[in-house]
């Protein structure tokens, strides 16, 4: 993130163009109403940057709780291949 912006909800209908060049420039807008931030606009492509991080960072944590649950005594353990199918089964498409 460069910089972040704050413009009132009117600008987007009359000054759209100006938004469009600050977003561009992989900055973001915070839209206000009455004063109060209401959303926060940003680039595509950095939108997706995000979400990535946010997905890798999910899976991080669930394969460090998966990691934690192996040394307890009562972990169960099954052949990579029976996992699989059992997670094919799960996902398969409709």
């Amino acid at each position: 993130m460069n910089n972040a912006y704050i413009r009132p909800v009117r600008d987007l209908r009359n000054n759209y163009a100006e938004i469009e060049k600050i977003l561009n420039e992989h900055n973001q807008v915070i839209i206000t109403k009455n004063g109060n931030g209401v959303a926060v606009l940003m680039n595509i492509e950095d939108y997706s940057e995000i979400e990535d991080f946010i997905q890798a960072k999910k899976v991080a944590k669930k394969l460090g709780e998966a990691e934690k649950e192996t040394s307890l005594p009562n972990a169960k353990w099954i052949d990579y291949e029976d996992f699989f199918n059992e997670m094919k089964e799960k996902y398969r498409e409709v």
